[in-house]
């Protein structure tokens, strides 16, 4: 039977700033078929770049405003709202302000694989 267990923080977390929710549980490294990051900026206008994933992603926002782009679709999010990123679509998301963005991106992958693309947008 498996066990429960706990990852603290500190196995976790990403950067010297402990007040942000920054870093990745990769799923192969701790049993599992689903990696989570987790993602936090206060710089508004900043977040993931246009990327896709051979699988789907959930993003879950914990606190703030985002705008996501997931292929042609624009969709704006709050704290509490889930978005669904099917797989093998371009998307990205950046902070709307005001204040912090937070979320816990959920990658259905025992392993954190992201293809970077050039941003149509900026093309």
């Amino acid at each position: 039977m498996a066990q429960a267990r706990i990852i603290p923080r500190d196995h976790w977390r990403d950067g010297a700033d402990a007040s942000l929710w920054k870093g990745r549980i990769e799923g192969v490294d701790v049993g599992t078929d689903t990696t989570v990051l987790f993602y936090a900026t206060d710089k508004i206008g900043t977040g993931p770049r246009w990327h896709v994933h051979d699988y789907d992603e959930i993003f879950i926002l914990t606190e703030g405003r985002a705008l996501f782009t997931v292929g042609d679709q624009k969709i704006e999010a709050q704290a509490g709202d889930v978005v669904i990123g099917p797989a093998h679509v371009p998307h990205k998301y950046h902070n709307l302000g005001p204040g912090r963005l937070t979320s816990i991106d959920i990658h259905c992958s025992a392993r954190w694989v992201q293809t970077d693309l050039d941003d149509p947008e900026f093309a």
